[in-house]
C-alpha cells in the first residue's frame, strides 16, 4: 500500500489533546470509497480517555466515536470532515 502523510498536527492544551492524522493512501481503505486514511482525536492527555473521534479502518470504514458509542460517518471530503470534527470537540469541552 502507498501512502503519503498530508497532515500531521497535535496540540495540547489544559490537559486536552487534540491530534489531527490524515494520509493519501492507494488503494483505499476497504470499507472505504476515499483515498485517506485519517484519524481525528480528541482525549484527555493524562488518562488517554476519547472525547471523540472520527477515523477510519480496516473492515469498519468510515465512523464516529462520540460520547462511549460509535457510529458510521458519511464521509464526503476532507474539508467537511474538520468541519464536523470541531463543533464535535467544542460540544464535549464546554
Amino acid at each position: 500500500m502507498a501512502s503519503t502523510l498530508i497532515l500531521s498536527h497535535k496540540k495540547i492544551k489544559d490537559g486536552i489533546i487534540i491530534e489531527l492524522v490524515v494520509w493519501e493512501v492507494s488503494p483505499a481503505i476497504p470499507g472505504c470509497e476515499h483515498p485517506f486514511k485519517y484519524r481525528l482525536f480528541c482525549g484527555r492527555e493524562k488518562t488517554g480517555e476519547c472525547l471523540v473521534r472520527y477515523d477510519n479502518e480496516r473492515g469498519k470504514g468510515d465512523h464516529r466515536h462520540w460520547r462511549g458509542s460509535e457510529a458510521p460517518y458519511a464521509f464526503s471530503n476532507l474539508e467537511t470532515l474538520f468541519a464536523d470534527f470541531e463543533p464535535d470537540v467544542m460540544e464535549v469541552l464546554e
